[in-house]
């Protein structure tokens, strides 16, 4: 067993060093279109070509986790590919190592990458995602004051108030809003217009400056102006952000709280429901597409050139990326649960890999 191990760590790090080129060849090719691509951008106010290259550089981590499951799928076909090439797999193959071994060893680097997707996906990108923004936020200012999270309105629901932000200067700042408090039949009670809501942390309270309270009672309309008020709300800073980030630049962890404030305000939990188990399965992926590689060095493959190889896995890495769009689309219409949508492509490229390597030659 030992020559084994030996070998798997060989194959091992075969494919994690063909894995790594891929990476910095595509993360190189997808910063420099991001950078073109918001070339038109600089020139806001203190947004210039500098700012935009480090606007471009914290953004790299979370391309980097969008284009893993490539990643691990190509660096899987050129690493084994290699070892194609130079007839090694064949005297591995002649000592008695079946391919489905060859396929596991392949598989200790998909569990290295799959591993890089977690910590990517859950810890890096979501921080590095976030500074960019603020970054892009402040420089479009000026730069001279604190970075504007989200300017654009946005309408919550928080247990029986629906609040109308008009402008979300930061996850601990809004202004104007408005206030909809409505009873458990959903007819409306009162109407506030508040000038600005910031949150007290001490407290967990939200306050209120320049608030023009409205009430609906009795069929009376009663009228009330206030400098300052309290809101106690159960909407938290950390909920406020998670509303308005992309499912891409949000946490698993993230994810689950989003959820779980959804379903508390009976609110549609779909979206965020597909966001996190895409996220989820991103390792799974990752796995699925190592292990789906294995077979294309065998058979009619075998003696394929290596930009042959290459080629083939961009299109297999294409056509995946739509068909899991459309599967979670596809599962979404027809209510299929999240997890059998976010999966199921995943799933097929597992069995389509037994498949092939049952009948690898």
């Amino acid at each position: 067993m030992a020559h084994v191990r030996r070998y798997d760590r060989y194959i091992a790090r075969h494919v994690m060093t063909m894995s790594g080129l891929v990476a910095l060849v595509l993360i190189a090719l997808f910063s420099f279109i991001s950078f073109i691509g918001d070339v038109d951008d600089a020139g806001q106010g203190s947004f210039g070509l500098l700012k935009l290259g480090a606007f471009t550089v914290l953004m790299m981590p979370t391309a980097l986790y969008t284009l893993l499951p490539v990643i691990a799928l190509l660096g899987t076909m050129a690493g084994m590919g290699v070892l194609s090439s130079q007839s090694e797999l064949t005297a591995l193959r002649a000592s008695g190592i079946s391919t489905f071994r060859l396929a596991g060893s392949a598989l200790m680097a998909g569990v290295i990458t799959a591993t890089m997707a977690v910590a990517l996906g859950d810890f890096v990108a979501p921080w590095t995602a976030d500074r960019a923004e603020r970054l892009k936020a402040s420089a479009r200012l000026g730069g001279g004051g604190a970075a504007v999270e989200v300017q654009r309105p946005a309408w919550l629901r928080v247990g029986n108030d629906v609040v109308h932000a008009l402008n979300i200067q930061s996850p601990e700042v809004m202004g104007p809003v408005e206030l909809f408090e409505l009873d458990g039949a959903g007819a409306l009670l009162a109407w506030s217009q508040i000038d600005e809501m910031r949150y007290d942390a001490s407290r967990q309270r939200w306050q209120l400056s320049g608030v023009s309270r409205t009430e609906f009672a009795d069929e009376r309309v009663r009228s009330n102006t206030e400098a300052a008020a309290e809101w106690g709300g159960d909407l938290s800073p950390e909920v406020l952000q998670l509303l308005l980030l992309e499912a891409d630049s949000t946490s698993i962890r993230g994810l689950m709280r989003l959820v779980d404030y959804l379903d508390a305000n009976a609110l549609d939990t779909v979206r965020a429901e597909r966001s996190l188990w895409r996220k989820l399965m991103v390792p799974f992926t990752v796995l699925a597409m190592t292990f789906f590689a294995v077979p294309f060095v065998f058979g009619s493959m075998r003696d394929s050139g290596m930009g042959q190889r290459l080629f083939l896995g961009v299109l297999i890495g294409v056509a995946f990326f739509v068909i899991n769009e459309v599967s979670l689309s596809i599962g979404q219409l027809f209510g299929w649960p999240a997890i059998v949508g976010a999966g199921l492509p995943s799933l097929a490229l597992v069995v389509a890999g037994f498949w092939k390597l049952r009948r690898a030659r």
